[in-house]
């Protein structure tokens, strides 16, 4: 990667929401669901309206909140976050396309969100209803910046969708309150939350107001984490929190705060807190020019992606604590991987491929959502998978008590229900990852190859890009520019993704003298005119992956991936004991398409081995001697892995025995 200085110099901008719109026959329909099913399924939730479903009390809460209601207090002490995902994915729906009837809906909940805000700014339901005396008590456990941090984002992009500043003026007047009460002032309190997410949420505040108050109030809270004497320590101490004898071994690195932020060097903790964290550092470094942050977020980038990422980019393989653990334990049928630590690490991939026009950031956030997001949401829309395990045996899951986590099937909702409108919100605001320009350098990046319309600003000069392409089943993009007054000279910069092993490019059907490839990105530099037509075309081969030897779970296993898509066996077309088969060196493994299954997907299929039956003995559990279990072959289907469990409950299994 280039050097960081650099790298800070070269800054792009993602392009706006508003200014893609996506015109996919992958993307286009999940898109389409999300504002057809989802959002109206999770307003649901949220009321409490779903049968069977654990019931949810978020709005209930806002109304006892407002004195509109009587009753308690229901759920966890971060409900609120939960309608903050679901009002900014209202945000995005209606950037993509204006609906009176949900936004009646929105400036309605917003309405009782000003109604339940209290007279000096406070917005909380946990704390006015349960326990308004107790503020700011406990940071470390109760999310009370965290909640913030969630109606903070969605208040940015209601107003960016809507332009209607009554949301976005709440929450203004609730994070003017928020400085009011922390900061290194003497009086205010050093302190910071123990789920880190309010600090890029105020980022993106005073990107959307211009008041620099909020930015200086992120970089406080990172910059206080960590630091001693510890505040979580003091905050327990103030509450007369009884001592516990043998707090856990890792304690504060639960909340990223074992350190400062400028002195981690490996990712720990809770993983979703972490990559929150990090996406934060990375705004600051970018807005600050702060090299020495930025070189601590790439420390902590190849830490993750190089050692604790499963290979579906999955991330935080331990369910207790929803974490981190050590370099390369990645075990499989215990997989935690939120799906929340997928999203938040395109989330941190995305900042740090806006400094840095580097393709290792872009696969990574290609493959955390082709794979660990997707596969947290099933195909209509209504059930979702909060923990994502790369093997499953029903049997094992459903009665093991270390792998209660695991559910076989993905469920209608969660009394925890962080993960389903987090997957919404990402669906929902896909065209902005998609990509980016550097007006200075009058570049245009492409970074995910979605078939889409861009309208953008180059140098001053407007230009229309359309993208058309059957990603990712197939290596193809088209891109078409127009909209131009007159001819305009800048670099279109196309990513060139690390699976591909070769890529050509032609320029109105003649191949092009373009730059060489650049840390993945190929820059194509010319006067381009209306009509001008470029064509990628990708090798997309089916690739035998292995794990590096020190994955312990994945030795003598290979996985099956083409182009992003990571592949998996299921039951429902291998039969039981999908451990059982073992995969030739020799194989042959041939890609097709077939539309009616799964909503239409790319299968792989080839020829393996299994154990012959006959040489089974059910009597012998054991049996001694040199000689192996004859085998006979066995044809085998693999799908993508974001696809399982859409045909009922079965075994599952990415990684399969080979022989190599």
């Amino acid at each position: 990667m280039e050097n960081t200085e650099n790298a800070l110099k070269k800054r792009m901008e993602p392009v706006s929401l508003r200014q893609v719109k996506i015109e996919d026959s992958f993307w286009s329909p999940r898109q389409r669901n999300i504002i057809d099913t989802v959002v109206p399924y999770q307003w649901d939730a949220l009321n409490d309206s779903i049968p069977g479903a654990e019931p949810s009390h978020t709005i209930e809460n806002f109304r006892i909140a407002a004195g509109e209601a009587e009753g308690e207090y229901y759920g966890m002490v971060f409900q609120d976050s939960d309608l903050g995902k679901w009002l900014e994915t209202v945000g995005f729906v209606l950037s993509i396309d204006r609906d009176e009837k949900l936004e009646a809906i929105a400036d309605e909940v917003i309405g009782l969100l000003g109604r339940a805000q209290q007279p000096d700014g406070y917005l909380n339901t946990y704390y006015t209803v349960k326990e308004p005396d107790a503020r700011w008590t406990n940071l470390r456990d109760n999310h009370e910046l965290y909640c913030a941090g969630h109606l903070m984002e969605a208040a940015v992009a209601y107003f960016e969708a809507t332009g209607k500043r009554q949301f976005l003026d709440i929450m203004c007047r609730y994070a003017d309150y928020i400085g009011a009460v922390f900061g290194a002032e003497p009086g205010k309190k050093p302190g910071y939350d123990g789920h880190p997410e309010v600090e890029l949420a105020l980022v993106k505040l005073y990107q959307a107001t211009g008041n620099e108050k909020y930015l200086e109030l992120s970089k406080f809270f990172v910059d206080e984490r960590g630091r001693q004497p510890h505040f979580f320590d003091k905050e327990a101490e103030e509450r007369e929190e009884k001592q516990v004898k043998s707090r856990p071994k890792r304690f504060y690195d639960y909340f990223q705060a074992h350190l400062p932020v400028r002195e981690q060097e490996t990712a720990e903790g809770h993983s979703v807190r972490a990559v929150y964290l990090y996406s934060a550092m990375a705004d600051l470094a970018a807005d600050y020019n702060d090299p020495e942050l930025l070189d601590i977020c790439k420390k902590l980038w190849k830490d993750v992606t190089r050692r604790k990422m499963y290979v579906t980019g999955g991330i935080g393989s331990s369910s207790h604590g929803e974490r981190f653990t050590v370099p390369f334990d990645l075990p499989n049928d215990r997989a935690y991987a939120e799906t929340c630590a997928s999203i938040g690490l395109m989330f941190w991939a995305q900042r740090m491929l806006q400094i840095e026009a580097d393709r290792d950031y872009a696969d990574v956030m290609e493959l955390a959502l082709y794979n660990g997001v997707l596969s947290g949401i099933s195909l209509d829309g209504k059930s979702y998978f909060y923990v994502n395990p790369l093997e499953v045996w029903p049997d094992t899951a459903n009665f093991r008590h270390d792998m209660s986590s695991v559910k076989v099937t993905r469920q209608p909702w969660f009394g925890c229900a962080c993960c389903p409108p987090n997957i919404a919100r990402l669906i929902a605001s896909l065209g902005q990852y998609a990509y980016s320009v550097n007006s200075g350098g009058q570049e245009l990046y492409v970074h995910l190859y979605v078939g889409s319309k861009l309208s953008a600003d180059i140098g001053g000069r407007s230009v229309q890009l359309t993208q058309e392409t059957n990603y990712p089943w197939d290596g193809r993009a088209s891109i078409s520019l127009g909209g131009m007054e007159q001819p305009v000279e800048f670099a279109l910069a196309l990513r060139v993704p690390s699976w591909c092993g070769k890529a050509v490019v032609t320029v109105n059907g003649e191949d092009v003298a373009a730059a060489p490839a650049e840390n993945g990105y190929v820059y194509i530099r010319r006067v381009w005119h209306d009509g001008d037509r470029v064509e990628l075309s990708m090798a997309m081969e089916v690739a035998v992956v292995r794990s590096h030897p020190n994955v312990r779970e994945n030795a003598g296993k290979v996985a099956l991936k083409r182009g992003p898509i990571v592949f998996c066996l299921e039951e429902a077309d291998n039969g039981a004991n999908l451990q059982d088969i073992v995969l030739p060196a020799d194989a042959r493994l041939e890609a097709r398409f077939e539309e009616g299954l799964l909503g239409g997907v790319t299968v792989i299929t080839g020829e393996a081995l299994r154990t012959d039956p006959e040489d089974i003995d059910d009597d012998a559990l054991y049996i001694a001697g040199a000689a192996a279990r004859r085998t006979v072959p066995a044809s085998i289907r693999a799908i993508p892995y974001y696809a399982w469990s859409n045909r009922g409950p079965g075994e599952m299994t990415v990684w399969i025995r080979s022989q190599a």
